[in-house]
């Protein structure tokens, strides 16, 4: 019997913003009102990240908010936000609404964001793990979105309870932060948000089973989670780049794991996970992008890493919908 949290608090706000990359999301034409694509393509990628990729048979929602923007938003991005190409209705620019949560089980609370699809909502649940700048960083609510673009309801906790890890600390006190993360009470959050995603869309009879996704942090997290979970509630998972993986857990993931890293990340070893890989099975993959390092995905800054992160998206996105959705259809 799956407990459930109560959720004590509802905000409604996006909290999108980043400043330097624009968001895109793929809609069909048609002669008729226009809806959005969320099935896996044949033969097309999903476009995001550059704008020098174009289909005929693809237009894109550009989504471009600044830091002062998001504040702006109260219930859904629309066309208002949004700037639309080739004239679509408002209606087919509604693409995500986005809320703030605080789930509650007991004395405790967690906070979180969840990020629905408003068009096409698949009804299935992914628990995106963050990584050291925790859910409020722009990149990592940037990438819930893309997810959540695609027919998805992704929930992004707060592993690190108000205390990320920010860009100005001196590197020389990152162990002494990252040992003030206990394993245990993090462990227990990511239960708390796996219960909520629960009885949100599995014990409803929406989603059969949850995917999870994690960065960096959360990467390392994805094995230890799967491991707990032993197939229970999630059915597939994504590692990006993981760090601190414990390969001695491998053994009990019971589901299928998409590996993604650079060759030249000093803290995602290649062996590490092929080792993991090796270990789980069941389909899993490990896919090494040349010349790439840490964070290349979900903050890539160059021309060539932004061409990668969109392969990698749309690897992901095949993934997901292959592991999930199609599966269930």
């Amino acid at each position: 019997m799956v407990k459930e949290p109560l959720v004590v608090k509802q905000k409604e706000d996006m909290g999108l913003a980043s400043t330097r990359t624009p968001i895109f999301c793929s809609l069909v034409s048609s002669t008729d009102t226009p809806r959005l694509s969320f099935g896996r393509p044949t033969d097309q990628p999903f476009q995001f990240l550059s704008s020098s990729h174009s289909s005929s048979s693809f237009k894109k929602c550009k989504l471009n908010l600044r830091r002062s923007d998001a504040k702006n938003i109260a219930r859904r991005v629309n066309c208002s936000l949004l700037k639309v190409e080739d004239g679509l209705d408002d209606d087919a620019c509604e693409l995500v609404s986005g809320k703030e949560l605080s789930i509650e089980e007991g004395d405790d609370n967690i906070r979180a964001y969840l990020f629905k699809a408003v068009k096409n909502n698949n009804g299935t649940g992914i628990l995106l793990l963050s990584d050291v700048y925790g859910f409020e960083d722009s990149a990592t609510r940037d990438f819930a979105y893309r997810v959540a673009c695609n027919g998805y309801n992704v929930l992004v906790p707060d592993l690190f309870r108000g205390d990320p890890w920010a860009k100005h600390r001196p590197k020389d006190v990152f162990e002494q932060w990252i040992r003030k993360q206990d394993p245990e009470r993090v462990a227990k959050d990511i239960a708390t948000s796996t219960n909520w995603m629960v009885n949100e869309f599995v014990a409803a009879g929406i989603s059969k089973k949850l995917g999870l996704i994690g960065f960096c942090y959360g990467g390392g997290k994805v094995i230890d989670v799967l491991s707990r979970d032993q197939g229970t509630y999630f059915g597939i998972g994504v590692s990006f780049y993981g760090t601190r993986i414990n390969p001695t857990l491998a053994s009990n993931v019971k589901v299928p794991v998409l590996f993604i890293s650079g060759d030249n990340d000093p803290l995602c070893p290649i062996s590490l996970l092929e080792d993991v890989e090796k270990r789980i099975g069941r389909g899993s993959r490990v896919e090494i992008f040349k010349g790439r390092g840490h964070g290349f995905v979900h903050r890539p800054e160059s021309p060539e890493e932004d061409g990668d992160a969109e392969q990698v998206f749309f690897m992901t996105r095949n993934w997901l919908y292959d592991g999930l959705v199609a599966v269930n259809s």
